[in-house]
């Protein structure tokens, strides 16, 4: 690595460290490196311990010095940045009436609900919400094989959580009967075929542009398939076909699968069915009959809004307005089943709640508050180009909410001993440093806990203060001793936070960060470390968030368990 890398890492480091009082992480400045310095990412084994170097380099440095170190290096940082403005809202909504708008918001329950849910589901709140509107909550659960009722509670749980209000709830599996009603009328009206050929033969002949034999069958031949579809044929025999273009550029309006067996047993139904719709025509369908006039989808579906629309004029039904807008997911915090499901099935991750994850119950078990998601949500804007957003903006309005209402603890790690003479009995500390939430006695006697960090370079005579306590003068290093002296405040000693010895109760933080670093799963994604915490920990309710004074906020997730936040 050449000095001019090395120089940008120094800088990425510093600026963090002078943000954060003076300290600062190799986790953290290694992700940062990799995300502003692209040709790192092949060489992750040896960044890491050259960032490792530089870090610990700064953090040795007193808070001033590094300021001073940025004034005359990198002054550049130090020039005020316009200020972003938040956008709050969406813009407004085209050809939206006052009390008639209606949205849905359509999961399929195959899996847990992430940040991508979210995004989608606030969306058609807020429109629904914004003018006066309804939103409806319709499971597409039109695939058995991939669907569970643990699923559905997910998603509703997911909602809840994230305060969004729906107004009607239904399963797109309700209207089986309709669906069956409307393919037949398709079927009747020379608007779709059954079609019989291998799924090879579809797939090539779809590329190839050419038509199905199955396509020049008359009426009576696709009536007698459709019945025995329900009887006599077997998956994968037989599918029915819009007929569709096969010499189209839009691969989508290639004669796309409108109904299919499945033989799966269904979750609500069982084997009440086997005859199953695709997405694409129970979209359109439930769409028009539930009186959606605005149906807002990802970008991903955009092709298929000619096929959308295409089946509602064959069946002259009412056509709402489709609006894409983009799909959101964050760097190194993959949303897809695809690989989430092998994580979890391979222990890598401990279930769709590990801190690592996008899911809801992830964020939620990790402190990230459904305020900050709605927030952020509302703050992107509504685009097509897909977002892949830094999870640290997420963090920043996130802990603008928990501020206020987090009560700040002394926690060590690697701690040292310290004996202390002429300490006060007891001390009463408020549990915050601006809003009276409370105060919690201390009961001090000379033992207490510190950072080893904190003392390795300590001599006879120098001074510490122990945050919230008072000053502290070293009468002996080997082992380390001393004598209290006063509460006088002197900036110039070092602060450092404490915990008394016989009152410490001994807890894990894990540290979640990014999951994957390119396409490679990140095996140090989360650390584990023990410490010391005030004994006032306990008597904090699960879920508590907390911030541990120069560590970050922690939400309380078991009495010997916390998960870290963020700064």
């Amino acid at each position: 690595m050449d000095d001019s890398v090395k120089e940008k890492i120094r800088k990425l480091a510093l600026q963090n460290a002078v943000e954060h009082e003076g300290k600062t992480q190799d986790k953290i400045i290694l992700s940062k490196a990799l995300g502003t310095i692209p040709e790192l990412r092949k060489i992750v084994k040896e960044v890491a311990p050259i960032i490792s170097d530089i870090v610990n380099s700064i953090n040795q440095i007193p808070f001033e010095q590094q300021k001073s170190e940025i004034a005359k290096e990198f002054p550049d940082l130090l020039a005020e940045k316009p200020k972003k403005e938040e956008r709050e809202g969406l813009p407004p909504l085209e050809g939206a009436e006052q009390g008639k708008v209606i949205t849905r918001f359509p999961p399929e329950p195959n899996g847990y609900p992430h940040i991508g849910h979210a995004k989608a589901a606030i969306i058609d709140e807020e429109y629904a919400r914004m003018y006066g509107g309804k939103l409806i909550l319709r499971f597409d659960d039109t695939n058995p094989e991939a669907e569970r009722l643990e699923y559905w509670a997910a998603i509703k749980v997911g909602l809840d959580w994230l305060g969004v209000k729906y107004h009607m709830v239904k399963n797109t599996s309700d209207d089986m009967e309709l669906l069956y009603k409307k393919c037949l009328e398709l079927i009747n009206g020379g608007f779709a075929y059954l079609c019989t050929c291998k799924q090879e033969t579809v797939s090539a002949n779809r590329r190839e542009m050419k038509a199905c034999k199955c396509s020049l069958g008359d009426l009576e031949q696709n009536l007698e398939r459709w019945e025995k579809m329900f009887s006599k044929y077997k998956q994968g025999e037989v599918i029915v076909r819009f007929r569709g273009d096969m010499k189209s550029e839009n691969t989508v309006m290639r004669d796309p699968v409108m109904c299919r067996i499945i033989e799966a047993k269904h979750p609500i139904h069982a084997d009440k069915y086997r005859v199953w719709p695709s997405y694409d025509f129970s979209v359109a369908i439930e769409d028009s009959i539930d009186g959606v006039t605005h149906a807002f989808r990802t970008k991903e579906y955009e092709l298929r809004n000619e096929l959308y629309y295409a089946i509602l004029d064959a069946l002259k039904m009412r056509k709402p307005k489709v609006i894409e807008f983009s799909r959101l997911g964050f760097e190194g915090m993959p949303v897809s089943k695809r690989i989430l499901r092998p994580l979890i099935e391979e222990c890598k991750v401990s279930g769709y709640d590990d801190p690592r994850l996008p899911t809801l119950e992830a964020l939620k078990r990790r402190g990230i508050t459904p305020e900050a998601i709605r927030k952020f949500v509302l703050s992107l804007g509504f685009t097509k180009a897909d977002t892949l957003a830094p999870f640290d903006t997420l963090e920043s309005l996130n802990r603008k909410i928990v501020d206020a209402d987090s009560i700040r603890l002394h926690m060590v790690r690697n701690p040292a001993k310290m004996k202390i003479s002429g300490m006060p009995s007891a001390i009463t500390l408020p549990n915050h440093p601006t809003k009276d939430i409370g105060t919690r006695e201390i009961i001090l006697d000379e033992n207490l806990y510190i950072e080893s960090e904190d003392i390795k370079n300590l001599k006879t005579g120098d001074e510490l203060r122990l945050m919230g306590l008072g000053n502290v003068q070293i009468t002996k290093t080997e082992p380390l001793e001393g004598k209290y002296a006063g509460e006088e405040l002197k900036p110039q000693i070092p602060k450092v936070q404490w915990v008394v010895q016989k009152d410490a109760q001994k807890i894990k933080i894990l540290i979640p960060s990014q999951l994957f670093i390119g396409e490679q799963f990140n095996e140090k994604s989360l650390e584990e470390i023990d410490v010391f915490v005030e004994s006032y920990y306990s008597q904090l309710k699960e879920g508590k968030e907390i911030q541990f004074v120069r560590f970050g906020y922690c939400r309380k997730d078991s009495v010997l368990q916390a998960i870290y936040t963020h700064k």
